[in-house]
């Protein structure tokens, strides 16, 4: 696996908690390059909390913006312009999971978005779902996206309140595989992220192979 970027279908679907499955799986090294609000607690912040490993290092942020907004309209009202040029992937020999500020349709700039991002930095996604009414329509969109830029997608992983209709009418229209299904958890905690760590590692261990 290496490097992996990981991307939510929508706002709330998990990906900072999938991020940090993983790089506790791997004893990855994390990094996200944009954040946007929450300064005072930010997704960098949730995953050095909920890390158990010594060995995962988290990249510092290259912009931290202070409104939670899209990054286009953060970085307009503190007067920042955001620079792709600037967003080069940190240099490691670890595993690194990449987590970007939202969607991939969402503005970094006037004229870029995640997605180019994604583009620039020519790595793998894992596709983060969540079952809710619509998450069908917003999967399937994410996937055609991913697809239509040639984007490499390392499988899917499900997470919260199981739906298998759901799940399997994805799996079967975007033809992706599914990496885990990882149930809804109450209270996030060092043992939940390990118990789902423990439970994934061997099967990201033979994606990375």
């Amino acid at each position: 696996m290496k490097k992996v970027v990981v991307v939510g279908i929508g706002t709330g679907v998990g990906k900072t908690f999938i991020s940090t499955i993983l790089a506790e799986a791997l004893e990855a090294d994390y990094w996200k390059p944009v954040q946007a609000g929450n300064l005072d607690y930010t997704d960098t912040a949730f995953v050095q909390q909920h890390i158990s490993n010594k060995k995962t290092y988290c990249h510092p942020e290259v912009y931290r913006l202070s409104a939670p907004m899209s990054p286009h309209a953060a970085g307009e009202k503190d007067g920042i312009n955001i620079e792709l040029e600037k967003l080069a992937v940190p240099p490691t020999k670890n595993h690194l999971i990449i987590e970007p500020p939202g969607g991939l349709m969402v503005p970094l700039n006037a004229k870029k978005l995640n997605v180019d991002l994604i583009c620039q930095w020519n790595l793998p996604v894992i596709l983060v779902s969540k079952n809710y009414l619509g998450s069908i329509n917003h999967t399937l969109l994410t996937e055609r996206v991913l697809r239509d830029y040639a984007v490499i997608v390392s499988g899917i992983i499900f997470n919260g309140e199981p739906n298998p209709a759901t799940e399997e009418a994805i799996l079967n229209y975007t033809g992706l595989s599914c990496i885990a299904k990882i149930d809804h958890e109450p209270e996030i905690s060092k043992k939940t992220v390990m118990k789902h760590a423990d439970q994934l590692r061997e099967k990201l261990n033979l994606l990375s192979s």
